[in-house]
């Protein structure tokens, strides 16, 4: 890639991911970096978000609802929640087979693997037994 021009805007997207454990949405980021930069438009939080992905500079994490963005690039899960959609950290050693499988397999280079794991986070479990 080309070199990048320097980005006020897009080196705060990165500062607030960095400081961030919950996994926020472009929605969520797009309202607090507003604060900051008034006239900043959705989209280029977007494109910002699509750019940082883009260059291993942050994580996008796919869910059935908005997709969510992480700072942490240390190897780690995560766990989705089915009701509420919150996304948090699974910080557990699991070997990564992206070697052993590039050794055997034929198709093309795996260049990563991601484990995730859904169910019903503690909040959730704990307002469905106050229901």
């Amino acid at each position: 890639m080309a070199s990048l021009k320097y980005s006020r805007q897009r080196e705060s997207i990165k500062k607030y991911l960095c400081g961030r454990e919950d996994h926020p949405t472009a929605d969520m980021i797009y309202t607090s970096i507003r604060r900051e930069f008034p006239n900043i438009s959705l989209g280029t939080v977007y494109r910002n978000l699509s750019l940082l992905t883009e260059l291993g500079e942050i994580r996008k994490i796919s869910t059935d609802g908005p997709d969510r963005f992480d700072a942490k690039l240390e190897p780690h899960s995560h766990f989705i929640c089915r009701n509420c959609g919150c996304v948090l950290d699974v910080m557990i050693p699991v070997e990564n087979p992206v070697s052993r499988i590039n050794l055997l397999w034929e198709y093309g280079d795996v260049e990563e693997c991601r484990l995730e794991f859904r169910g019903v986070c503690r909040k959730c479990k704990k307002n469905e037994r106050q229901a």
